[in-house]
């Protein structure tokens, strides 16, 4: 059985299998099995979501770590948007990696999907002169209430 560990720092953020976790120090995790899993810079906030290349990517993100109820809604926004894009695009690349990424989520593959989806949204900001998404803040989620 292979693992991956990860070392996160405190105040990070990991989503696995759908529930989010806050990480409160510093520490070095191990996954001993599959898992759905993003974390940090990888995981989009919906408000983020704010043109058709990070839209295409919240939906490839709800379709891979959403809760079970989420994932086959986030494919077929995924799938509609993915349409859409292709038929604005004028760029052949563009669509070629929007293939890929289909096929990769349609294949269960769905990080390799996120992987060139990143790609397409980095050529969407290039090509409309958009800055970049920003870093997100180290502790996203809201402080639970004391007691």
């Amino acid at each position: 059985m292979s693992t991956l560990v990860l070392e996160l720092r405190q105040g990070d953020l990991m989503v696995v299998n759908g529930a989010p976790i806050r990480f409160r120090n510093r520490t070095r995790i191990e996954l001993a099995a599959k898992a759905r899993f993003l974390f940090g810079k990888q995981i989009m906030p919906p408000d983020a979501a704010t043109t058709p290349a990070r839209r295409i990517y919240f939906a490839l993100q709800t379709a891979y770590i959403g809760a079970d109820e989420e994932r086959g809604p986030g494919l077929a926004a995924a799938r509609a948007l993915i349409r859409d894009f292709m038929d604005a695009t004028t760029s052949p690349t563009v669509r070629e990696m929007l293939d890929r990424a289909l096929e990769a989520a349609e294949g269960d593959d769905c990080y390799s999907a996120l992987r060139i989806a990143r790609r397409v949204m980095r050529h969407e900001e290039e090509v409309l002169g958009i800055p970049p998404l920003p870093a997100p803040r180290r502790d996203p989620l809201p402080n639970p209430a004391p007691g």
